[in-house]
């Protein structure tokens, strides 16, 4: 947006009027598809050479940033001079007014199909490749038409010069800054409110990339909506900036409905966590919600554009400069709301405080331009200005069984107690302790950690099967800390000498781990171990150490973004950084998942991990998650050996930490084990991959949000598993125990 900005401002300057303006649009779309070609080369050059020279720290930052800038620019840039370029071609009276807010709705037409039509089809059928040359092959037929299309349309002088446009002089309104202020204003409203309202909707619908792809597609529809019934207005009605400042005013009452439907309606509509009534029926009542919700403030905001344009206006002058001052100033108050509602304002002011902003917000954008008549107008902005008041001194909290149970807000333990509600720079956390005393640890409406037993012994395995597949676990490695229970599993294990946590959300360190010390062994309080507030491919691209031990639990697949932790390139980073007799563990669940999905996820790992094994931990006899482990030799497993090593006087926490789980003896541990890559080959023969390119995962496992899929697939998975002889080595006593174990799997219930 910043990019943006920049080029509505200099480029209509630099190219001036000596162009005619249909060839300059052409050239600027040219431009932008070539721009797009060098990016999708340069990009992983670019990735390489800065994980080269990383240092760490500010440096880092800085670089980051640059990268960035040296990507985005240029194609911004040239996205940003097309507006004020279009200009020139509609002229500045009230009719060329309309017909470039016309332009600006079918602009956002054109921003709204591309949304859904990359979201539901290019990206979840294809890759990121077919989308990208299907959005250059655009921008070069755009660039084709406007070189070859006359100079001069058939249907009017619409291509005349803009300064042949003459009007009669309008009415004196408010300074031409004054309007400047209120669009800033309603730019920085606009995008603080959709990084507000687009958190409340992934809580409440799932953050899954089609969720995001709705809200977005309703708030740009919601802004062309908005920019065509602003464009009527400007060509049929007078005293624009009196309208605009208006459209700021109702906002005040289009916030309080968002909020209000957003944070007390909406998460409490008894269909909207139920059992999934096909993937059609639910995106389409998603998209009704969002449009519900979103729609009347995104319409508002949206006709704010063209009548700030109007206001502005000057016939006679060139058109391309007044548009460059309004679009700039409103690109920069977008820039500035998007930039602080992420990294500061929503840490420090959560949801009441947002919506206070908002209201705030659009009301003095409405009273710097708004000029009434009459005395009706003075009474509606004085009505106006006492509800902004009124509803600033009540504003929306964020509803904690939303934080804590997401889509299922109606459905979750409504008696459970808050022990902790905090809203940070990149999720919402939530700490419950149910009437039985159990703890819950929820990230953004999912739950990611407990003290309920099964979650226990999934978190306690996550950390003790790998170190004791190791002989000698010195250094540790864990990805994604949740409730400490897994990194606190390695403080037992006398061994251990370092152990690195990589979060990306501070709150969950700060906050949350104090509330699971009794299970996670009073985890940050260890001088061995040592957190690192990142995202783990960034962690792990950057370093040059290697451990004995990565863990890997990233939050579940239907997740937007989190499918970047199960790619085959964060699988083979992670191989990189294990030394040579090294093991990594990775989290599968086989809940609120498809079978397709599940199998992606095997499928993965064992192209990066051939010799991969699979431990389930499952309940109620059905598939409920399960621990991938893979490492960088063929695994063997002496059961006599681990029998001895637990028995040490020095592994005696070890022991008592797997017997309350209900590991222990190891034959309990080792009798989980439910398959590995070998054996499977032809269950996985059609799995997609999950790579960098098409993230496939989060499509599927988005897709199966509600499914119930996964849960069966475990038992089709423990149908392929046989006794191997060549992984399991010990006494006959001991090998016999543990075929026992495996007997008493049923296929025909998919459980023990």
């Amino acid at each position: 947006m910043g990019g943006m900005g920049l080029g509505t401002l200099f480029v209509p300057r630099w190219a001036g009027d000596r162009i005619p303006a249909i060839r300059v649009y052409a050239l600027l779309e040219l431009g932008i598809g070539l721009s797009a070609t060098v990016i999708w080369y340069v990009m992983p050059w670019l990735g390489h050479f800065y994980f080269r020279s990383a240092t760490g720290g500010d440096l880092d930052v800085i670089a980051r940033s640059a990268i960035c800038v040296l990507l985005l620019l240029p194609p911004t840039v040239l996205m940003g001079a097309t507006l004020p370029v279009l200009a020139r071609v509609t002229g500045t009276t009230a009719q060329g007014v309309s017909r470039l807010g016309a332009c600006y709705s079918c602009n956002l037409a054109g921003a709204v199909t591309g949304c859904l039509l990359a979201g539901f089809y290019l990206l979840r059928i294809h890759d990121a490749g077919v989308a990208s040359v299907g959005a250059i092959a655009i921008s070069a037929a755009t660039a084709v038409v406007g070189l070859v299309i006359p100079e001069r349309s058939s249907a009017g002088e619409i291509m005349a010069p803009s300064r042949q446009d003459r009007s009669d002089p309008p009415e004196r309104g408010p300074s031409t800054t004054w309007v400047m202020v209120a669009v800033a204003l309603s730019g920085f409203c606009a995008l603080l409110a959709q990084v507000f309202w687009t958190r409340l909707l992934s809580l409440m619908l799932g953050g899954t990339v089609y969720t995001f792809s709705i809200v977005l597609a309703v708030y740009l529809a919601g802004l062309g909506c908005g920019g065509s019934l602003g464009s009527l207005w400007a060509r049929r009605g007078s005293r624009p900036w009196s309208a605009l400042g208006w459209c700021q005013l109702v906002q005040v009452l289009a916030i309080v409905w968002a909020d209000d439907l957003l944070t007390r309606t909406l998460p409490f509509w008894s269909e909207n966590g139920g059992t999934d009534p096909g993937i059609g029926s639910r995106f389409f009542a998603d998209l009704a919600s969002c449009a519900c919700a979103i729609l009347p403030p995104t319409i508002a905001w949206g006709a704010s554009f063209p009548l700030a344009l109007a206001a502005g206006a000057s016939p006679g002058a060139d058109p391309a400069l007044g548009v460059s001052r309004v679009y700039a100033a409103n690109t920069t108050g977008a820039v500035i709301g998007a930039v602080l509602a992420t990294l500061v304002l929503f840490p420090a002011l959560g949801t009441p405080g947002m919506e206070v902003l908002l209201l705030a917000g659009s009301l003095a954008a409405g009273l710097v331009v708004v000029r009434p008549r009459r005395i009706w107008g003075w009474g509606g902005v004085i009505a106006l200005v006492g509800l902004t008041i009124l509803f600033a001194a009540h504003p929306s909290r964020l509803p904690w069984q939303l934080a804590a149970y997401g889509r299922h807000a109606a459905e979750g333990d409504q008696h459970a107690r808050v022990l902790y509600l905090g809203e940070g720079s990149q999720a919402t956390v939530a700490v419950t302790e149910n009437a039985a005393g159990s703890r819950y640890f929820h990230v953004s409406g999912k739950t990611e950690a407990s003290s309920q037993f099964y979650d226990m012994r999934l978190q306690r395995m996550l950390g003790h099967l790998p170190a004791l597949l190791h002989p000698n676990p010195r250094s540790v490695l864990v990805v994604g800390m949740g409730a400490g229970v897994t990194a606190g599993s390695f403080l037992l294990h006398p061994s251990v000498e370092r152990i690195v946590i990589c979060e990306v959300e501070p709150m969950v360190a700060s906050h949350v781990a104090g509330f699971f010390d009794a299970e996670n062994n009073h985890l940050l309080a260890d001088p061995r171990v040592t957190l690192v507030i990142d995202d783990a491919r960034h962690f792990l691209a950057k370093s040059h150490e290697k451990f004995d031990v990565i863990t890997t639990d990233p939050i579940h697949p239907w997740v937007k973004g989190a499918a970047r932790l199960y790619s085959v390139e964060y699988l083979s980073l992670c191989r990189q950084h294990l030394n040579p007799d090294g093991f990594i563990s990775q989290w599968v669940p086989f809940y609120q998942t498809s079978r397709e999905a599940v199998q992606s996820e095997l499928a993965t790992f064992f192209r990066v991990f051939p010799d991969g094994l699979i431990w389930g931990n499952d309940t109620d006899r059905r598939g409920y998650d399960s621990i991938l482990v893979g490492g960088n030799q063929p695994i063997r497993i002496d059961v006599d050996a681990l029998e001895v090593r637990l028995a040490r006087p020095e592994n005696g926490s070890v022991r008592r930490s797997l017997a309350k789980v209900q590991l222990f003896p190891a034959i309990n541990l080792l009798g989980l084990y439910a398959g590995r890559a070998p054996e499977l080959k032809g269950w996985l023969a059609n799995a997609q991959i999950n790579d960098d390119v098409s993230l496939r995962l989060q499509y599927l496992a988005g897709e199966s949000y509600n499914s119930h899929e996964g849960a069966a697939a475990y038992g089709e998975l423990l149908r392929f598993r046989q006794f191997p002889s060549d992984l399991f080595v010990g006494n006959e006593s001991a090998l016999a125990s543990l075929r026992r174990k495996f007997d008493l799997f049923d296929p025909a219930t998919g459980g023990h």
